[in-house]
């Protein structure tokens, strides 16, 4: 089971960061730093998964393709801003960790303004 191998690895970097943080506490940012990128590339994987299936499903569905592209995109954005904030937020910068969290948002509700706008147009074209 893959949770199995993230799980160990987490608590494994995190152990291990907290021995070294007595003797060199520099090192132990830089240890937890790499758990974490270990797992994000066990995630990477499991995204070409949920790739497959995304469009699997629009094959089924009258959806357009820029619409699942989109929430592709706010998918990305968020996990990416999550990731790097809880890093910035574990080296001590929390302000830039808050930053980070402000621009995903505002990149976010950016991108998803397409599909406002179609939603708008819907509801205008079933009211008038």
């Amino acid at each position: 089971m893959e949770i199995i191998r993230i799980s160990v690895i987490g608590i494994a970097g995190i152990v291990l960061a907290i021995l070294v943080k007595e003797a060199k506490p520099e090192y132990s940012f830089y240890l937890t730093f790499a758990a974490g990128i270990a797992i994000l590339f066990f995630s990477a994987g499991r995204l070409s998964d949920l790739l497959g299936s995304i469009r699997e499903i629009q094959q089924y569905l009258p959806i357009e393709n820029t619409y699942m592209d989109l929430l592709l995109k706010m998918v990305g954005i968020t996990y990416v801003g999550q990731f790097s904030a809880s890093i910035c937020r574990d080296a001590g910068y929390a302000s830039v960790a808050g930053q980070i969290e402000l621009f995903a948002r505002l990149s976010v509700l950016a991108i998803s303004m397409p599909i406002l706008t179609a939603l708008l147009e819907t509801i205008h074209e079933f009211l008038g």
